[in-house]
């Protein structure tokens, strides 16, 4: 049984590893060599910042660390001195302070009688003129304009001056990403993704719990998006508590169930309070088998195991811990009804829902979640944008791969792609010009290059999906149409190629495609592209493109044991863990 005793052990051994590690101020927090793109000094603020929202909610549950606190109350009061070596620094637009600053003000209206009362006057008031700057700055017109909120909500709580106009700009921003059945976009354009959940929902919840007496009506259309929104989004997730790697910020790892756990703290019971608990429950325990942590303890870059490759320019050794967000729950009391309800396996799924909000259509398997994709693509180029986007198929089990160049094939992280080989570079789908979700179709139009046009339509089966192509070309080019990553053990992996056929395989499964023509290949993917395997193969069949229209049908197909098999067993790696 996982209670509140167990995750306040499990946070508090994830923040051991750190106390050593702040600065003689207190006000940053430095946990490696490697950078993001607003420096090592913000950096460190970061990592100071996003330890909060695990231990506020700790400390607002009950819990008792005064060794910690003890640091943030110091570094809260060196970070805002003006004159203090360790001084945050003042702000400027869409700066990343912004985003750091919605845990510290989490804390200050959380538990002010640890975070805000024992400071002096002059620390109170360098803290909140620190704060106030947000007011005097743009935000990236996504999920940071909530960013602005809570900090003045915070403002406001303890008799600070604060900018209600900027309150309702916010709001207003909010309501304009809007899509309906409980989706919101983050911001105006294609992307839905965790920042839905993690992002826009995490803080619409946490104002319904600080506003619900003083702003009831917003409060209440808040949760009640949230309730609708947790129908569909419960399809992210598979019955072992794995979540659908797709998109960007994946390095935040066990955020993905962080929704649920503010529907908890915010009492949104979208599902009973036992389905709710087992989501987190089999969430977290799929994380803590997974070797994220370094051997000095400390939460990686990286999916399931260390991995710059796949991180975003944004991403610093302390932006992991935004994956604290999930502990917001212990924050409840504890006889609150989540903790004594006991967990429950998810509710009945149907094997296949179109999702068209987030342009999915999500299938459902034991242990496995697939998500069938076209139409999202970010309006900003992130790393990798493509491959964490724009792939025919998104799985729990076998993750994606990311790109390393796109000079070679084994670099280019083509699984669930067809891609094309012209002039020694390879294209595969980016945007799409044409696309559609329907109950049993995805339908996408696009161009890799130019001189090609494609158009797929993917309908799922039993094992799989099946993928019809019409290529048409000026070019003569070669394309492969190449299927899910399969685990690379070795010797103890077997690859099997024919015409119109490749499959690889050993004795936890397989990955196979076949296809109406063409030349059954296996791709050795370089090292650590794929975000929850090291090392993969890709099977996939190969064709001549020539000029004129070039008809393709492929059936990609995977299986995997009943049986849980061991991290690191020999050469191989878990499929399901």
């Amino acid at each position: 049984m996982r209670n509140k005793a167990y995750y306040q052990e499990l946070l508090l051994s994830m923040v051991e590893p750190l106390k050593s590690r702040y600065s003689e101020g207190c006000a940053g927090l430095s946990l490696g060599a490697a950078a993001a793109g607003y420096g090592n000094r913000i950096a460190g603020m970061e990592g100071f910042s996003r330890v909060l929202w695990g231990m506020v909610s700790y400390w607002a549950g009950g819990g008792e660390d005064e060794s910690l606190l003890k640091v943030y109350q110091k570094g809260l009061s060196s970070g805002t001195d003006p004159m203090s070596p360790e001084y945050w620094g003042d702000l400027h637009d869409k700066d990343q302070r912004m985003v750091e600053m919605a845990a510290i003000s989490y804390g200050i209206l959380m538990v002010p009688e640890k975070l805000w009362e024992p400071l002096g006057e002059k620390e109170k008031g360098q803290l909140a003129d620190w704060l106030y700057q947000i007011n005097l700055y743009t935000q990236a017109d996504n999920n940071w304009q909530y960013f602005k909120v809570i900090t003045n909500l915070a403002l406001k709580s303890v008799g600070k001056k604060w900018s209600r106009e900027q309150v309702k700009d916010a709001m207003d921003r909010y309501e304009s990403f809007y899509l309906g059945n409980g989706w919101y976009s983050d911001g105006l354009r294609p992307q839905k993704d965790y920042y839905t959940s993690f992002g826009i929902h995490f803080y619409c919840l946490l104002y319904a719990k600080f506003m619900e007496k003083e702003d009831p009506e917003t409060a209440e259309r808040f949760k009640k998006r949230a309730g609708v929104f947790a129908k569909t989004f419960i399809y992210w997730f598979d019955d072992e508590g794995k979540a659908l790697p797709f998109g960007r910020s994946l390095t935040y790892r066990f955020a993905q169930a962080a929704f649920f756990s503010a529907c908890a703290l915010a009492g949104v019971e979208c599902f009973s309070w036992g389905v709710i608990k087992g989501i987190i429950e089999r969430h977290m325990d799929y994380w803590m088998k997974q070797p994220v942590f370094d051997n000095g303890g400390v939460l990686t870059v990286g999916y399931t195991y260390p991995n710059l490759l796949m991180s975003e320019s944004y991403n610093a050794t302390g932006s992991p811990y935004w994956a604290f967000k999930t502990f917001v729950c212990l924050a409840l009391p504890d006889d609150h009804p989540f903790w004594l309800a006991e967990s429950r396996e998810l509710p009945e799924l149907e094997k296949v829902r179109a999702v068209e909000e987030c342009d999915m259509l999500l299938c459902h398997r034991k242990h496995e979640v697939t998500a069938l994709t076209a139409g999202q693509y970010p309006v900003m180029e992130h790393p990798c944008a493509a491959e964490k986007y724009a792939k025919f198929a998104y799985s729990s089990v076998f993750g994606f791969c990311v790109s390393r160049s796109c000079h070679q094939l084994e670099q280019a992280g083509t699984d669930s792609m067809l891609a094309f080989d012209v002039h020694g570079m390879i294209y595969i789908r980016r945007t799409c010009e044409e696309y559609s979700v329907s109950e049993n179709l995805v339908y996408s139009r696009w161009s890799p290059v130019e001189g090609i046009q494609v158009e797929t339509w993917i309908t799922p089966v039993k094992n799989g999906h099946k993928r019809r192509h019409r290529i048409t070309s000026s070019l003569n080019c070669t394309a492969y149409d190449c299927g899910f990553s399969y685990p690379n053990c070795m010797e103890e992996t077997e690859r099997k190629t024919e015409q119109k056929r490749a499959e690889v395989s050993d004795e936890n499964g397989m990955s196979r495609v076949e296809s109406s023509q063409g030349q059954g290949v296996v791709i050795a993917a370089l090292p650590n592209l794929n975000l929850i395997f090291p090392n993969v193969f890709i099977p996939a069949v190969q064709l001549d493109i020539v000029p004129g229209t070039t008809e393709l049908e492929t059936l990609v197909e995977t299986e995997f044991t009943d049986r849980e098999i061991v991290i690191g067993g020999g050469n191989c790696y878990a499929l399901r863990n």
